[in-house]
């Protein structure tokens, strides 16, 4: 976990690497919506969509928040 936290800071810093950002940030947030005492199970896509809009000042598209979300849920980071 701290090394997917390590990598989210890296790229939120180089804002250049695009290369897998937007899917970094995703699973970051997938994680928080989950570690989030306010969200209610099941974790929907629009409440990853929303932590990456307030936590990360990033918008989300419909490709990201989805995989993201089933990658946390089967733990497949």
């Amino acid at each position: 976990m701290s090394g997917l936290w390590l990598a989210a800071l890296t790229a939120l810093n180089q804002p250049e690497a695009t290369l897998g950002r937007d899917r970094l940030l995703a699973l970051c947030t997938a994680e928080i919506a989950h570690a989030h005492p306010t969200h209610q199970e099941p974790v929907a896509v629009a409440d990853v969509q929303h932590i990456a809009l307030t936590e990360f000042s990033l918008l989300l598209d419909e490709a990201h928040a989805p995989t993201a979300l089933a990658q946390r849920r089967n733990n497949k980071w």
